[in-house]
């Protein structure tokens, strides 16, 4: 069974504000087995990030400005995600920009099955803090070179938290504990 584990990093929060993607990360899994086959593209967005975005990802314009559109890369991402599901943590933000660009790009919604490990890890952990930093603690996944956010960075210790909420050695230790 293939799945994509998925994260973006946007120049803002709202697409409906003229925010746009500036980064895609994706890794693959085969059979819950993180592969070798991943997909980074950066991407122009055409306008600035917002100071809070920036501080978070740190993708400047400068580096971003011969980085190709959104529409000159939506048919290698859509070929690299193909009908699999998508792992995605806080899934409604990715998707929302996943789709208002492929809209731009007059492309139909994605119709992919999505896993949001967000909800999983609140529904697994009640009251305990659900996000990427406190998954990575928590299952004991080294995030020590995550100095700002990136997407492929993001996928990759998603891919392990994800394993480890949904059919990992050390989930099955600590429920044994």
């Amino acid at each position: 069974m293939r799945e994509i584990v998925l994260d973006t990093e946007t120049t803002g929060l709202r697409p409906e504000d003229g925010h746009k993607i500036v980064e895609i990360g994706c890794v693959e899994l085969i059979d819950k087995k993180i592969t070798d086959n991943n997909l980074q593209i950066y991407i122009n967005p055409e306008r600035p990030s917002s100071i809070e975005a920036l501080k978070i990802h740190n993708l400047t314009e400068e580096f971003l400005a011969d980085k190709p559109k959104f529409s000159d890369v939506k048919q290698q991402f859509l070929d690299f995600i193909a009908n699999d599901s998508l792992i995605i943590h806080n899934a409604r933000f990715d998707m929302k920009f996943l789709n208002y660009e492929l809209e731009i790009c007059g492309v139909s919604e994605l119709n992919n099955n999505v896993i949001d490990t967000l909800h999983i890890a609140r529904k697994k952990f009640p009251g305990a803090p659900a996000n990427l930093d406190a998954l990575c603690k928590r299952f004991k996944v080294d995030s020590s070179t995550r100095t700002h956010h990136g997407a492929l960075l993001d996928s990759q210790l998603l891919a392990e938290v994800y394993i480890e909420l949904t059919a990992g050695k050390r989930q099955k230790d600590l429920e044994l504990s």
